[in-house]
């Protein structure tokens, strides 16, 4: 049977229940998911590979499985519900509007920051949203001055401010097998001042004691990293977020403990309804940003 490519476009319905059969292997564990009654999933699925002509899961007494097709349809039926619900979040979006400044630290310039605030942008389509990347202690700057609403970055030491998205430990990182730990004066690859990460490297081994000298100062996370995978010194970074090419320096013992730093979002509690929107959504998806995240432990100051 040929599909007639007149007919009007499928069901999502009948995808929903096709899904869900697919990502459970069962009918009743399918319409326990969705609510329904199995008989109404396994009418769902009839009509979808009448509809297409294509037999879509191969079942027996003991077990369901999707066919060959429906392996092959499978991700075009996701896509199809995953636009549907995008429509649906963009027609939803909110009556927020007006201009809203964010200010990222560099560190979460490669990870799923950018798809929470696209899903943010999306939901709040009438505000203009502005970001500027960079080093957290420029980021506090910009903001105090009064040219930036939100920002999210490393907590600076002594300021109290803002809501802890999560709490990350600091470790010395460097190309893979060096051995500058183990040298008399420790070479650091650092980001210029005001950077927060060499403040708190440089008084980690000015108070254990060891002499250390800036082999390499970067204004870019991917200068310093390229200057760290070749092998010109160490620098500190946060544990679950140490760049490509990098890892963290053995022996760990031969170097002073750094310990751990605070990421945080600075804003949001002022009359600015969409900064506060923006704050929330960023402290809600903070399990997106990194693998094995620990709860959130919230904080206000």
């Amino acid at each position: 049977m040929i599909m007639n490519l007149d007919q009007k476009p499928l069901d999502p319905v009948l995808l929903q229940s096709f899904v869900k059969v697919c990502e459970t292997l069962s009918f009743t564990e399918a319409a326990r998911q969705l609510g329904l009654r199995q008989s109404s999933v396994s009418q769902h699925v009839a009509r979808l590979e009448k509809r297409v002509g294509r037999r879509l899961l191969a079942r027996d007494t003991h077990e369901v499985r999707p066919t060959p097709d429906g392996d092959a349809i499978l991700p075009f039926a996701l896509e199809a519900l995953e636009a549907g619900r995008r429509i649906e979040r963009y027609l939803e979006g909110s009556t927020l509007r007006g201009r809203l400044r964010l200010g990222v630290s560099e560190d979460f310039a490669y990870t799923a920051l950018p798809d929470i605030l696209a899903e943010f942008a999306m939901q709040h389509h009438a505000v203009d949203l502005e970001l500027t990347v960079g080093l957290s202690g420029l980021l506090y700057e910009q903001y105090d001055a009064g040219d930036l609403d939100l920002i999210f970055a490393k907590r600076r030491k002594g300021d109290e401010r803002g809501e802890v998205a999560w709490q990350e430990r600091l470790v010395w990182v460097g190309r893979p097998g060096a051995r500058f730990a183990e040298q008399r004066e420790v070479p650091l690859v650092l980001y210029p001042p005001p950077s927060i990460t060499r403040v708190h490297a440089i008084e980690t081994l000015e108070q254990a004691g060891r002499p250390w000298r800036v082999a390499c100062t970067s204004g870019s996370l991917a200068g310093l990293r390229a200057a760290t995978v070749a092998g010109l010194g160490i620098t500190a970074h946060s544990a679950r977020l140490i760049p490509s090419g990098l890892a963290e320096v053995e022996p760990r013992e031969a170097l002073p403990t750094l310990g751990t730093i605070e990421f945080v979002v600075i804003g949001g509690q002022s009359h600015q309804e969409a900064a506060r929107a923006l704050s929330a959504s960023i402290l809600s998806g903070t399990s997106r940003l990194l693998p094995e995240l620990p709860a959130r432990r919230g904080r206000k100051a």
